[in-house]
């Protein structure tokens, strides 16, 4: 998903394209991984003096609850990044820089017939590790 795409989905969804908004979007765009709500913070102090951990949680929620950012947990905190509209894929996530790699394959294939009676209503499948530049550190 791109800002645009985002934007115009907050819009249909009849909230308002504010500002704080569209830099929480641009920061997201340019994130290369999953990042923090600390992470956010810091970058929108430099624009916002003031601004509290209440308002990024609420921005946040709300753009997982309209599917703007998509989520995961690492280490007992919740990161976010732009969701991924375009293609079913899962990821690898690098557990020290977060930084993520898109992948083809999907388990769900060999799943199903497991589970042959029962309704799947979604999956999530994630690999963790160090990615090549964290592993040479």
């Amino acid at each position: 998903m791109n800002i645009d795409e985002a934007i115009d989905l907050l819009k249909d969804k009849g909230y308002k394209a504010t500002g704080r908004r569209k830099d929480i979007l641009f920061y997201f765009d340019e994130a290369d991984g999953y990042r923090t709500a600390k992470d956010l913070i810091s970058y929108l102090e430099e624009s916002y003096d003031g601004i509290s951990f209440d308002t990024i949680y609420r921005n946040l929620h709300l753009y997982s609850e309209v599917g703007i950012l998509e989520s995961t947990e690492l280490n007992g905190e919740r990161l976010f990044r732009m969701n991924c509209t375009h293609h079913h894929h899962h990821h690898f996530i690098c557990n020290e820089c977060g930084k993520t790699k898109e992948i083809e394959v999907c388990p769900m294939n060999d799943v199903l017939g497991a589970l042959a009676n029962y309704e799947i209503e979604g999956h999530k499948f994630e690999i963790y590790g160090l990615c090549p530049g964290c592993k040479k550190a």
